[in-house]
């Protein structure tokens, strides 16, 4: 109901909600392409607006921060782990859908994982020049990814309903996991469009012999109502900006690593 109600073109209504939202979450309309509420005939158009040129520069880094919201965690990958939380780790093989042909290849890499909130930025972009490799689709949960959830639900980036996203970059694979979440009406990408709904009985697979190539800050996808993402980097000597720590707020283009 959400998610229809997101799409929704009511007129004057539309524009009411948006303006209670943005009066609720704080969103700093003065970075918008489009700054007035009433320019926005949908929810959804508002929620995953586009932001003025100029607005996110690119820092002169090797990765950048794809996406605006708080380090939910980072680090190294440990023997195909991932850490969740204090007392809460899940594996690799899981968060990509299964796939450990995949997953080996991150089982000494880096991980980071970016929260997105309401009063966020929703569009993704690319933190480097990739050329698109595979794309899958797996159902699951749909529970909240704030950091209180993150506490207390164990796997929950490999059991919440996410979009997978697999690129081959200048240094290796690489990995951008959307992951959905409460109230999440759909996940979108540039070459695809609208990912989900449907929601199948088991996982959507696409490959791309031939995908497209992204450059760095491309933008390559949307939350509709949004949620995290997850990236799978497997270089053991990539250097992640070392004031990145749990909490802490991010904007994209700003360094993640070297």
């Amino acid at each position: 109901m959400a998610g229809q109600l997101a799409g929704c073109r009511a007129g004057p209504l539309t524009t009411a909600l948006i303006r209670a939202f943005i009066r609720r979450y704080g969103v700093n309309m003065a970075e918008a392409a489009r700054p007035d509420p009433a320019a926005y005939p949908t929810f959804n158009e508002f929620f995953t607006r586009e932001l003025r040129p100029g607005a996110r520069p690119l820092a002169r880094a090797r990765w950048v921060s794809p996406v605006d919201g708080a380090v939910s965690q980072c680090g190294r990958i440990q023997d195909g782990q991932i850490f969740q939380a204090k007392g809460h780790a899940y594996s690799a093989t899981a968060l990509v859908g299964g796939d450990a042909v995949l997953a080996s290849q991150f089982r000494e890499g880096h991980f980071a994982t970016l929260y997105l909130s309401p009063r966020d930025y929703h569009r993704i972009h690319m933190p480097c020049a990739g050329r698109l490799r595979q794309m899958v689709h797996v159902p699951g949960e749909l529970f909240s990814v704030n950091p209180t959830t993150a506490r207390g639900v164990p796997g929950l980036f490999a059991r919440n309903e996410r979009v997978v996203c697999v690129f081959d970059g200048e240094r290796g694979p690489f990995v951008m996991v959307l992951v959905g979440a409460t109230i999440v009406g759909s996940m979108a990408t540039v070459w695809h469009g609208v990912v989900n709904p449907p929601r199948p009985g088991g996982p959507r697979i696409w490959d791309y012999a031939d995908g497209p190539l992204l450059a760095q800050g491309a933008e390559m996808g949307r939350f509709l109502l949004g949620s995290t993402v997850v990236m799978l980097f497997p270089q053991a000597d990539m250097r992640l900006n070392a004031s990145w720590e749990p909490g802490r707020a991010i904007r994209m283009g700003e360094l993640m690593a070297q």
